[in-house]
């Protein structure tokens, strides 16, 4: 029996939950992915999965093969592409991640100038909030805003993720506007539920760093739904100046405490630590990069 068919049957089965969902995904019937699992079980010498009549639970052993698993079905992938690579050609298609706002402001542009010179190249963005995980979504490249904590992965520093306060006219004419940090704490906040669950806000002024307890009004996952909860008047955000400029220069939004700034966050691109490096990967990479630098 094939055996990346059979790693492919196990690692889909323990990502889906069961044989069933496993079969769906690779369009092959229930029965088949259980031979699959079965025979990977006779060649290891481990029982991978506990079996009911309902679902399938990994075992430790099982647990420990699906990470192999996984590096193994990411080395196939990237050994499909070896023929490109020998020819140098940057073909292909290239899968990204990154979060929305940034991805909608300055990935999505870059990336089509990219296109326009590389008709060999057919691209798919994903644009979410959430942490990706590379491998296992087949990902080439993720944008990742915050700490790095991805062991393995190669982490290409970008440019520092700014952030400030801003409520729109009409909540400052109705609660006031703060003059100081600790007024904050007075105030309805609107919360990024996906930086911080301590509901603190950080910020560094010209006498040095505060950490503000708040109690949010609203916490949300989503950039623009912070946007728009302060466009109605909800509160005070606390989110990116990519976010929430164009609203403060156009007059819907006014920056609060200016003096006072949240810490820049850290920002990188993440790539999986495959060598050499697919043309296709490496020359996005290097566009991508230049194209920050120059400020197009």
């Amino acid at each position: 029996m094939d055996y990346i068919k059979c790693v492919e049957s196990f690692v889909r089965t323990v990502t889906c939950g069961s044989f069933t969902a496993a079969a769906d995904e690779l369009g092959i019937t229930p029965a088949m992915v259980g031979k699959h699992v079965q025979e990977l079980e006779r060649r290891t010498g481990c029982q991978l999965l506990h079996r009911t009549t309902r679902r399938q639970g990994v075992t430790d052993a099982g647990q420990r093969f699906y990470q192999i698993g996984l590096q193994i079905l990411a080395t196939v992938r990237e050994a499909d592409g070896l023929a490109s690579q020998l020819n140098e050609n940057v073909a292909g298609l290239l899968r990204i991640s990154a979060p929305v706002t940034f991805g909608h402001q300055v990935l999505t542009p870059i990336l089509a100038r990219f296109l326009q010179q590389h008709p060999g190249v057919d691209a798919q963005v994903v644009l979410s909030d959430r942490k990706v995980d590379l491998i296992e979504e087949r990902f080439h490249l993720a944008v990742r805003i915050g700490t790095i904590n991805d062991d393995g992965m190669i982490a290409v520093p970008l440019p520092p993720y700014r952030m400030l306060l801003a409520a729109s006219p009409d909540y400052l004419q109705r609660q006031g506007i703060p003059l100081k940090p600790d007024d904050l704490k007075q105030h309805h906040c609107i919360s990024f539920s996906q930086w911080r669950s301590d509901h603190r806000w950080s910020l560094q002024g010209p006498s040095g760093s505060y950490d503000i307890p708040i109690t949010p009004r609203l916490m949300v996952d989503s950039g623009e739904a912070i946007r728009q909860a302060a466009l109605s008047g909800l509160g005070i955000v606390l989110h990116s100046t990519l976010t929430l400029q164009r609203d403060i220069d156009e007059g819907r939004l006014c920056q609060v405490l200016p003096d006072y700034l949240p810490p820049e966050r850290p920002m990188h691109l993440l790539r999986l630590p495959v060598r050499p490096r697919l043309p296709i990967v490496s020359s996005f990479t290097d566009f991508f990069l230049n194209a920050l630098r120059s400020g197009a």
